[in-house]
């Protein structure tokens, strides 16, 4: 049993990965998290889109959220960006290493990966 000063100092520590997921900002990130892209390695590219959007500064301009099955197993792990007025870009076959690129130049520099996208795929 953890006391109340360990339990408000986990809190504390989390609580900035927890608005990352509930926010309500501008750009959206969104993660495939079903079966097929937890297997896949999902869940090392959310941890990693969490933490970067955090490490950059982003997080009131950057809300990342998880969701169930994006429907392209075969690209799994993917990851999908909305950003008001624009059109949704779907990232596949994402790594961590991939998600560092993918903040630095697409939601910091306004300029999508291309060579990470679905259309690249085709």
């Amino acid at each position: 049993m953890k006391s109340l000063a360990e339990l408000k100092a986990i809190k504390d520590r989390m609580k900035d990965k927890v608005v990352l997921r509930e926010g309500t900002n501008g750009v959206r990130v969104v993660v495939g998290m079903a079966t097929c892209g937890i297997a896949a390695g999902a869940r090392p590219v959310l941890n990693a889109c969490v933490e970067e959007v955090n490490k950059n500064g982003l997080t009131d301009k950057v809300t990342v959220t998880q969701t169930g099955c994006i429907g392209l197993c075969q690209y799994e792990p993917i990851v999908e960006v909305y950003e008001a007025g624009k059109e949704k870009v779907t990232y596949v076959k994402m790594t961590a290493e991939k998600v560092k690129t993918v903040v630095e130049k697409h939601l910091k520099g306004g300029n999508v990966v291309t060579e990470f996208t679905v259309a690249a795929q085709k």
